[in-house]
């Protein structure tokens, strides 16, 4: 086993609650970028949050903090869902996504809980299948479309486009019970192995397997 390898083994065998999503990301990225300082990507979140930190008075209720973190990561820093190149693998690789604004909606919602967890606000992951969300208190957001807020109905059609037999109840646990980070580590390997297999890129699917396993 390589030491990037061991690293991201040892992170992610411990208590999930103590898993720093962002660390498993870029430890992640190691297989596609040998020697990736993961400590600076890992600063660069630091700031982005100290930066907002700083603009968010004390008195700043939650519906203002939702505004503030969407203006600050989509209208200010630029990042947004990469449509024209949805499949480029980059966009699956979190310091990428940071180095060229552009992700997909797992990664672009990793930044956002990234940022929102640095700055104690209630952010979590939405596991939906086709397509990952984020709920920050009790608003849905979709990090690739820039922030923008998914209503009820909206969350529903897609599921039935899905082909999910109860839309109803699979919405209900879907924002009962958010995912852990093992899930979202699995769902963004998952997305890479499948990519790099349409490629028949066979050695980078294997290290993408190496780390699911």
């Amino acid at each position: 086993m390589s030491g990037g390898l061991e690293a991201f083994a040892a992170l992610v065998a411990g208590d999930d609650s103590k898993i720093d999503l962002a660390r498993a990301c870029l430890l992640i990225a190691e297989d596609a970028y040998p020697g990736l300082d993961v400590g600076h990507y890992l600063g660069e979140i630091e700031r982005l949050a100290m930066r907002l930190r700083g603009r968010l008075p004390q008195s700043c209720g939650a519906e203002e903090r939702i505004v503030a973190l969407n203006q600050f990561l989509f209208e200010d820093l630029g990042f947004w869902g990469n449509t024209d190149e949805y499949y480029d693998p980059r966009n699956s690789y979190l310091n990428e996504v940071i180095d060229r604004r552009r992700g997909i909606p797992i990664t672009l919602a990793v930044i956002y809980l990234a940022v929102g967890r640095r700055l104690g606000q209630p952010v979590s992951g939405i596991n939906a299948p086709g397509h990952f969300l984020v709920r920050h208190g009790d608003l849905v957001v979709d990090p690739f479309a820039g922030g923008r807020a998914v209503e009820r109905a909206t969350l529903l059609e897609q599921l039935r486009q899905m082909g999910v037999a109860d839309p109803e109840a699979q919405l209900v646990r879907l924002l009962a019970r958010p995912p852990d980070t093992r899930s979202i580590l699995i769902r963004m390997l998952g997305n890479l192995k499948a990519n790099y297999l349409q490629r028949r890129d066979f050695a980078r699917t294997l290290a993408v397997v190496d780390r699911l396993v």
